[in-house]
């Protein structure tokens, strides 16, 4: 008859104990991987809190900000996409001066719930926006030159010179004037890379050829032809699309061209995208597409001509409307849009 050894016993007590305290730090390793996000988060605001108060260099002279901005007005549609793309619901914005059925951007939908419309855009509401209490105003010297001083006594304001085509680099500015650079310079590089992977896709469905697109945009006015330097043409060199020689510039200054009804040829490109700032019956929609130089373009022959959203491809003037430009073009192409 064997006998069983005490120090065995105590050995088998040793390993339930050894067994339960492992089991209880692995549930508490999962509860903390749960909360590793949140914590990343508030590091990451903290960091960007600590980095106040800062001094930015702007076209219209040094801006001095206190402390993180947290009630922001932004007076253009740049900025309400640059501000709204970390998140930020600004207490007041102005909606886009050219828009066929008023208000916010609709691609912009449940994230402006608490905006109040200070507009607008051209003379925005000075009593409104003080009534706000804003920590900062955003917008540019091309649209607010005239009320920068006002706008200035009423909350540090930082401007950038212009619109439009330098859309990238006014998203740097205004990222830093929130603390936000690291946050910006990722969402830009999952654009581009977005955008870039798109290219490719489409080039590969051609046979290594890529189509040529044209930007057309009724307005109130002359027809226009969106060129290389515009938002809209930013977009989409950074796909990668070839342009018509009637929409390449290299100037500043010559962002769009305007064409007359029997001028419409220019617009000849394996793809035409077409926008409309205004009701139909402003603009010369009509007259040009029923024109038999319209007709005659291979495009429209072929079933080539989409029509876009004017809010996106032009007022949208950011990430998140470059970020809808890309599907458009993606269904357009008849490829499936890389994930971002």
């Amino acid at each position: 008859m064997s006998m069983r050894s005490p120090l065995h016993g105590i050995g088998r007590l040793f390993a339930v104990l050894l067994s339960v305290l492992l089991g209880t730090a692995v549930l508490a390793a999962c509860g903390n991987d749960d909360s590793a996000a949140e914590a990343d988060t508030a590091k990451a605001t903290n960091a960007a809190s600590s980095d106040f108060p800062r001094t930015l260099k702007t076209v219209m002279g040094d801006v001095e900000i206190p402390s993180q901005p947290k009630r922001v007005v932004v007076l253009d549609t740049g900025e309400l996409d640059d501000v709204t793309l970390f998140g930020i619901d600004p207490v007041g914005a102005v909606a886009p001066h050219f828009k066929t059925e008023g208000g916010f951007p609709t691609y912009l939908k449940g994230e402006l719930e608490d905006t109040v419309d200070v507009g607008p855009l051209l003379e925005p509401n000075l009593e409104k926006i003080a009534s706000l209490k804003p920590d900062l105003i955003l917008s540019s010297k091309v649209r607010h030159e005239k009320v920068y001083d006002k706008l200035s006594a009423i909350a540090p304001t930082v401007f950038t010179e212009t619109t439009g085509g330098v859309w990238k680099e006014n998203l740097k500015v205004h990222a830093e004037a929130l603390g936000l650079e690291k946050e910006a310079a990722a969402k830009l590089t999952a654009y581009e890379t977005q955008a870039k992977a798109l290219g490719e896709a489409i080039k590969k469905k051609d046979g290594g050829t890529m189509p040529t697109a044209s930007v057309v945009r009724f307005v109130a006015g002359p027809t226009r032809l969106y060129q290389t330097n515009s938002y809209s043409g930013v977009v989409l060199n950074d796909i990668g699309l070839e342009r018509p020689k009637s929409q390449i510039s290299d100037d500043p200054e010559v962002t769009m061209k305007d064409v007359s009804p029997e001028e419409i040829d220019q617009a000849d490109a394996d793809l035409i995208f077409v926008t409309s700032a205004d009701a139909e019956d402003k603009t010369q929609k009509k007259q040009v597409t029923s024109n038999p130089v319209w007709k005659d373009l291979p495009a429209v022959q072929d079933g080539k001509v989409f029509e876009v959203a004017d809010e996106t491809w032009m007022s949208g003037i950011g990430v998140q409307a470059a970020e809808e430009m890309l599907k458009d073009v993606a269904k357009a192409t008849g490829v499936e849009l890389p994930a971002k």
